[in-house]
């Protein structure tokens, strides 16, 4: 009974506001007599900030609640997934804005003393929405959104090849610094997609296309700023190195708040080389088997290529000139030097792939980074410093790991799929190289030796908000992933918390237990999952910092050394 009582301690002080505030539902309309109740956590919410940031000229800025103005606007400025963006998604009791680390502070601390839990935004990424909505509408847990998408400023110190990123910079953003600031000579390894941004990336791993020579982007973190669930500020050595490790890839939305991270840049070489090669299939005839034959080839040896090269897959539907929908097979590639050093790599080791030199692209490493996400004409590289890049869309994600290759019969499934549904792709990202090198218990990203590739089921659609419609690609993406059931890692069947996925299970409010949440946390983050939530019982036992898929607590009995009395 110890999880459930601390669970409700902090409740426990402010029961009438509790009350009121289990009573209140953001995304619906609300009687006048709860507005002016709401109106009232406002008005206490403002006093408490006041009182903790008096630098703060005007709160009501930082202070929105549902009935201001600025709520709806501000709560809908990085709501990435169109499926969570609805007025009849749960929202928070309150929307939090600061613009300096002291309002971060005081809004974690005000929000644990008004008995609400506390969700982080930077860039609104999350697959599932976590970091601005619930899944339950009134009778779930209140609590407020800080949205940190102000804190942006990027430093960059070439001497010493560091770079010191607030959470709300974007990933475009701190490319940009980095080239910027060190003529081009160093770069960072993280993910191609340029407004995801700095905070909720790191603190999940975070992939990208030089993965295989330098790791994931949390593998390169080496200092951090916290704010922690009493509202405290602590740099690495005051935080302790347990939760150190567990903010560079335990997810988001657990531990803390990190208002800075200082990242190690890699040397990059001032050419790179990239190229896309796309298949368009015929099925049923020799043109089928000899694809079979060449991702056959490619399974072998992506993974285990020099490390200076990095080639996936993907595939997706395409209608052909009779009106046809065909599978698309893509192969795309990024090389640490030249083009001829590229083709003699891929000469070696993938020469079905038969690379030419027409094939091949050199440029620089952040028009790589651009090349990867889809600007292949050569786009300057200020298109990083547009927040708004990344369209707005419906989605769903879903994501495997793969131990062992997939059979051509596997694969032949695959193009049966992807030909079903017109939103659909999939993609294929090798790890080994130095994933494979970095022991598991190093961070929280436990998928390390052993686990070949990253395995992407994708699918968008449209603006039709008919739940049928939606079912049916839900359906197809859920589909394909049960498909590939027989061909990828099990015991535990292996997840990616930057990929979230609530299917795999979620917490209980108001009784979020560690052997429940093992069904899920053991999944993405196998064995460490344990060390997590004894990282999360010393720093946030209160769950202040609590989603449908925060890490629980778990309080582990320490031994009595030998002699110690009773």
């Amino acid at each position: 009974g110890s999880q459930g009582e601390k669970t409700m301690r902090p409740f426990s002080r402010l029961a009438p506001l509790l009350l009121l505030l289990v009573l209140v539902s953001p995304s619906s309309p609300q009687p006048q007599e709860l507005h002016e109740e709401a109106g009232g956590l406002q008005e206490s919410f403002l006093r408490c900030v006041s009182r903790l940031s008096p630098d703060t000229a005007d709160p009501s800025e930082l202070v929105h609640a549902p009935a201001d103005a600025s709520y709806p606007p501000l709560l809908a400025s990085t709501i990435q997934n169109l499926r969570f963006a609805s007025p009849q998604t749960p929202g928070p009791s309150l929307l939090l804005t600061p613009r300096t680390v002291t309002e971060v502070q005081a809004s974690v601390a005000c929000c644990k003393a008004h008995g609400l839990t506390v969700r982080a935004r930077s860039g609104g990424h999350d697959y599932e929405g976590l970091s601005y909505r619930a899944t339950r509408p009134s009778g779930g847990r209140p609590f407020g959104v800080i949205d940190v998408a102000a804190l942006r400023t990027v430093r960059v110190d070439a001497a010493r090849r560091v770079a010191r990123a607030q959470p709300g910079a974007t990933l475009g953003e701190l490319y940009y610094a980095v080239a910027e600031g060190s003529g081009g000579a160093l770069g960072f390894p993280a993910g191609i997609c340029p407004t995801v941004c700095v905070g909720g990336h790191l603190s999940g791993g975070g992939f990208g296309p030089m993965m295989r020579k330098y790791g994931l982007a949390a593998d390169n973190v080496v200092d951090a700023e916290v704010v922690d669930a009493g509202g405290k500020l602590l740099n690495r050595s005051a935080m302790g190195e347990d939760l150190f490790w567990a903010i560079r890839g335990g997810g988001g939305g657990s531990f803390g708040i990190v208002v800075s991270w200082t990242v190690s840049l890699v040397p990059v070489p001032s050419v790179v080389s990239a190229f896309t090669v796309r298949r368009l299939l015929r099925r049923g005839d020799e043109d089928e088997e000899a694809m079979l034959l060449l991702l056959t080839k490619w399974q072998l040896v992506a993974h285990a290529l020099p490390d200076d090269l990095f080639v996936k897959v993907a595939m997706e539907p395409k209608v052909d000139d009779g009106g046809k929908r065909r599978p698309l097979v893509v192969f795309k590639s990024l090389f640490l030097g030249n083009y001829s050093g590229m083709i003699t790599q891929m000469g070696i080791h993938l020469p079905e792939l038969d690379i030419k030199p027409s094939d091949c692209r050199e440029m620089n490493w952040i028009q790589s980074m651009l090349y990867f996400y889809g600007y292949t004409n050569g786009q300057p590289a200020e298109v990083f410093l547009d927040r708004t890049l990344q369209p707005k869309e419906y989605y769903k994600i879903k994501l495997d790991y793969l131990t062992s290759p997939i059979p051509a019969t596997g694969l032949s499934m695959l193009f049966t799929k992807i030909v079903e549904e017109q939103g659909g792709s999939i993609d294929i990202d090798p790890q080994g190289g130095r994933m494979s090198e970095i022991p598991e218990s190093d961070t929280p990203y436990a998928h390390r030796r052993g686990y070949l590739y990253n395995f992407q089921y994708y699918v968008k659609w449209g603006g039709d908000k008919n739940v049928s419609y939606e079912e049916k690609h839900l359906g197809w993406v859920r589909g394909v992933h049960e498909l590939m059931t027989p061909y990828v890692s099990n015991r535990p069947r292996a997840a990616y918390i930057n990929f979230r996925d609530l299917d795999l299970g979620q917490n209980v409010e108001g009784n979020t237990s560690y052997e429940e949440a093992k069904v899920w946390g053991r999944k993405y983050f196998r064995g460490n999952f344990r060390r997590l939530a004894m990282v999360k019982a010393e720093v946030d036992p209160d769950q202040v910092f609590w989603s449908e898929q925060s890490i629980p607590p778990l309080v582990v009995a320490r031994r009595k050394r030998k002699g110690q009395r009773n």
